[in-house]
Order: structure tokens, then C-alpha cells, then sequence
């Protein structure tokens, strides 16, 4: 592993490591049981809109990768399967792409009918950093033409930037740059795997983006894939950091519950697995679902490998919606649920 090949690292260390939490927070959001549920599953309606695009069913498979050669083969491979099923996909990073650093492997998703495409810029590139200058309007527009993206999520990815030997700390200003980028371009916020707690939630509200993906702790810990990295390259100091904030984050379902204050459509991901993950992240309020890691090992091979995994991931979807007496989206939103375990916990001391 090395600096230079940092995209390449996070994709291998994701496949054969240990990076995520050892408890599955949405194993603790409990669907109730509906034994007479009075509807056929061959005409259950799974579709939903989301920024003013149409899914067959409530799934993106969020921001994973770019920037480096095997990232072509990855993103090509996403977009067919999420062509072919009528989802949405994201990309990874852009900072590569527009610097040059084989663009190729984002805008391959351009080869591919995706009904909607996330692009992918981080806050950190939004303001002036040590060394660096700060993504201006141009940039970002560069960013989005590079994926066709219908929307730009700005990435809140500070714990990984906090852990990584190269990492851009300065957060300030951030919301005054992200609000004034939602002047000019369709923007979302996404965290990258430690939640969005009421507060920030309550701060992002009004200030013109689209939507949130509260991207919360259960799922790829980027505080892990860089501890691996950190390992790798004797460095003590990062390697120490990654350890102690393994485990650093508001539980996603926890987090897309406190996230509700927004009023904005909200995407639900860190951690989700199946189809009961996604039933159960509707049922809290998400208006979409977000798989990553549990695709990339089928990215990583074919797209027909993404595509009947995800096909799986929509029929348990469908199971759950029978299983809950659910019609429609809109009735699963409404559907009678629990929470147990270590996010009723967090819920009760927040």
C-alpha cells in the first residue's frame, strides 16, 4: 500500500479486511408482523421519486470508488446493474477526475441509462486548505458534466480526513460554502459513515440543498480503512487515531431518525444489508436506501454479479412489504415497527 495509491488501497482493504462495527444497528429496527396483509406481492408498487427521478425501488448504491485504473471496471459494472434495474448509483471522490487522474473511470457511467446519477465532491475541497485551493464554481461544474450527475453530494467526510496521514482538517466555513454551491447547482450532504446528529441536521435545513444522506456508523468505518492503510506504512501516530476512533459515529438508524428535524428527503445508508434494512429504513422516514460495500465484492466482478445482488436485496424488499401489509412506499412509511437493542439505547440518552 502507499500515498500514491489511495483509491486503489481503500477498494482492497474494503474486500479483505475488517472496516466495519461487530453490531448491525438495523438488526434492531423490528417490522410488525402483519399475518392477514390482504394484498397480492405480484402488485405491490416498489417504485419511488426521489430529486425528481423515478426508481423502480427505494435503492442507490452510494459513492464507492474512482480515480484509479480497476475503478473503470467498478463503476462500469455498478452502472449496468443499476441501468438495468432502475436505481440510482454515486460515484466516488471526484478530485481525481477533474484533476486529470483518469476521468475515464467516472464518465463511463455516462455509457449507461442510470435514472439518477449522484456526483461526488468533498466539504474539505470547498474551502481553502494547507497547500490547496479550495473547488471553485467552475470546478464543480466540471464535476458534475463529468458524470452527467442530476445531483451533487457534498461529502461531510471529516473523521476520514482526521485519520489519514494526508487528510484536510480545516472545517470552517463549510455550510456558508455548501450554501452558496446549493445557489448555483442541486446539491445533497452526505456523511461518509458517522451519522448526522439532529443538530447538524437542524443547521443543513434551510440553506437550499436537496436532500441528506446521513450515511451513519454500521456500515465501512473510513477511520478503519485507514488504520489498515496506517499499518501498512509504519506510521504510528495515524495508526493509534484509526484505532481509537474505530468505532466513532451516531448509528444510522439512530441518525436518520435525528435527521428528520430537516424536512428533506433523507437516504438511509451505513450498513445496510438486505431488503429488511431497507423495509425498516422507510419505515423510520428515509425517502431511499444506500448500499455500498455489500455490492463491491459483486462490482469488483461483473455487472451481472452487482445486478443479482441487488435483485436479491429488491425481492426481500418486496417479502417485507407483503410481510407488513404494505401496497406502496407510502404505505411502508406507515408501517408498524420497534426499535431494540443499542440504537433504543442511544435513542433514550440522546
Amino acid at each position: 500500500m502507499s500515498i500514491k495509491n489511495r483509491k486503489a488501497d481503500h477498494i482492497e482493504i474494503c474486500k479483505n479486511e475488517r472496516t466495519a462495527p461487530g453490531y448491525c444497528y438495523w438488526d434492531d429496527v423490528r417490522l410488525v408482523h402483519n399475518a392477514l396483509p390482504e394484498i397480492d406481492a405480484d402488485d405491490i408498487d416498489m417504485s419511488c421519486e426521489l430529486f425528481g427521478k423515478k426508481l423502480s425501488f427505494p435503492l442507490i448504491v452510494t459513492a464507492i470508488t474512482g480515480g484509479f485504473d480497476g475503478a473503470v471496471k467498478i463503476n462500469s459494472n455498478i452502472a449496468s446493474a443499476c441501468a438495468d434495474l432502475g436505481i440510482g448509483m454515486g460515484v466516488g471522490s471526484e478530485r481525481a477526475g477533474v484533476s486529470g487522474v483518469h476521468p475515464e473511470s467516472y464518465s463511463v457511467i455516462k455509457d449507461f441509462d442510470v435514472p439518477l446519477v449522484i456526483g461526488n465532491v468533498g466539504a474539505p475541497q470547498l474551502v481553502r486548505q494547507k497547500g490547496g485551493v479550495a473547488f471553485d464554481r467552475d470546478t464543480v461544474a466540471k464535476a458534475i458534466e463529468l458524470v452527467d450527475a442530476d445531483v451533487m453530494a457534498v461529502h461531510l467526510n471529516f473523521l476520514q480526513e482526521v485519520v489519514q496521514p494526508e487528510g484536510d482538517t480545516n472545517a470552517a466555513g463549510c455550510r456558508d460554502a455548501i450554501r452558496g454551491l446549493a445557489r448555483e447547482f442541486p446539491v445533497m450532504v452526505k456523511e461518509t459513515g458517522a451519522g448526522i446528529s439532529k443538530d447538524v441536521a437542524t443547521r443543513l435545513k434551510g440553506i437550499g440543498i436537496k436532500g441528506i444522506d446521513v450515511a451513519g456508523m454500521g456500515g465501512t468505518s473510513f477511520s478503519a480503512v485507514e488504520l489498515h492503510r496506517a499499518v501498512a506504512v509504519d506510521d504510528e501516530v495515524r495508526s493509534a487515531m484509526g484505532e481509537t476512533f474505530l468505532d466513532w459515529g451516531i448509528p444510522a438508524p439512530v441518525s436518520l431518525m435525528e435527521a428528520r428535524v430537516s424536512g428533506l428527503p433523507l437516504i438511509a445508508s451505513g450498513g445496510i444489508l438486505d431488503g429488511i434494512h431497507v423495509a425498516a429504513a422507510v419505515a423510520l422516514g428515509a425517502s431511499c436506501a444506500g448500499v455500498a460495500n455489500a455490492v463491491l465484492r459483486e462490482a469488483c466482478e461483473s455487472a451481472d454479479a452487482v445486478k443479482r445482488k441487488l435483485t436479491i436485496i429488491m425481492e426481500e424488499l418486496r417479502a417485507a412489504m407483503l410481510l407488513t401489509g404494505s401496497k406502496d412506499i407510502d404505505s411502508l412509511s406507515k408501517a408498524r415497527h420497534v426499535v431494540l437493542g443499542e440504537s433504543r439505547k442511544w435513542m433514550e440518552s440522546l
